[in-house]
């Protein structure tokens, strides 16, 4: 029996067929100016010939995309704690635990190395991907080319794409192209031009595997921190009180940041461990680092509520992700994994 509502889609079929194949043929238009662009960056005909074709416009990873949130500057920004509530869990910690025992050898000779400590992988590690039980099932170049082709994000998409592409030509298996919607792939979730420049392989096997193999997915991780500054010996941070007489519009900072102005806009001034112990500051766990240590304060829950100082390495984590809760949950996972 055909009620209205299935005349009304019997109807409707012809129109969403036809906007959909000239969707599909201002994709594959765009797939060809690709090409052009891949070859000119030295990828083979071969390899574009063999991927390229094979690709579709995917619209669930453009929705997925479009519901991220904006972070727009005058919205109001949540609590830390609930965050941290589900990323800082129990369950986390004490896989993050087991983790670190199974590969406790590995981590010691990466750190030894790089001086990258190696709660801090394992952290990274068990946000990213869960300790690797969530890494994704998005074919990356297709994924990567629906963003693109959408257009918001081009320039970054696209030149994720390309980078996807020269994976594949350097003879990157294809597991190895399934990852997150957003295109990061492996244990790490590296972007493909990530992976390009700082993966490494750690077993010496000649591939850096970052999907199949931890010892690889460690040792990138740590590269990447040595890559953008980690100081060996210094802390990422620490849980302050802070007393109530604190005048907070004197350590305001005026810098504005080019990068991630909302993320290093809740950030305090630049101030010695010292200076801020003189300011009647007082770290949770009783002690303090070295006085010379540079650190900025950041109150995530508001007045009242702990706040915590923040190293130079901080900001490497930020790197990794710009976000002070993510950054703020790494560490803090890290500490408790290592204690």
């Amino acid at each position: 029996m055909y009620g209205p509502a299935s005349t009304a889609q019997n109807i409707a079929a012809p129109a969403t067929e036809s906007a959909n194949d000239a969707h599909e043929a201002g994709f594959r238009a765009y797939l060809g100016q690709v090409r052009q662009k891949a070859l000119t960056e030295g990828v083979s005909a071969t390899t574009l010939d063999r991927v390229l074709p094979t690709i579709s416009f995917n619209a669930r990873v453009v929705r997925l995309d479009r519901q991220q949130p904006e972070g727009a500057s005058n919205a109001p920004v949540p609590n830390f704690a609930p965050y941290k509530a589900r990323h800082v869990d129990a369950s986390r910690i004490s896989r993050g635990r087991a983790k670190y025992t199974e590969l406790r050898p590995l981590l010691q000779r990466i750190e030894n190395e790089t001086g990258v400590p190696e709660e801090i992988m394992i952290a990274i590690y068990g946000h990213e991907t869960n300790y690797g039980s969530v890494m994704g099932n998005f074919n990356a170049p297709e994924a990567l080319a629906s963003l693109a082709y959408e257009g918001r994000r081009r320039a970054l998409f696209e030149g994720e794409l390309i980078a996807v592409l020269k994976m594949i030509d350097k003879g990157v298996p294809q597991y190895a192209i399934t990852g997150s919607w957003a295109g990061a792939l492996g244990k790490p979730q590296f972007l493909p031009s990530v992976y390009l420049r700082l993966a490494r392989d750690g077993d010496g096997d000649g591939y850096a595997d970052i999907w199949r193999s931890e010892v690889d997915a460690m040792t990138s991780i740590a590269n990447y921190f040595v890559n953008t500054g980690w100081r060996r010996g210094e802390e990422w941070g620490f849980a302050v009180n802070v007393p109530a007489s604190f005048n907070r519009a004197a350590l305001y900072s005026r810098m504005a940041s080019p990068r991630c102005p909302r993320v290093f806009g809740r950030h305090s001034q630049w101030k010695t461990i010292a200076e801020w112990r003189a300011l009647g500051i007082m770290p949770e766990r009783g002690f303090w680092p070295k006085d010379s240590m540079m650190a900025t304060l950041i109150e995530p829950d508001g007045v009242g509520r702990t706040a915590y100082l923040l190293g130079g390495n901080y900001r490497v984590i930020l790197d990794y992700n710009c976000s002070n809760f993510y950054a703020l949950s790494v560490g803090l996972l890290a500490d408790a994994v290592r204690n």
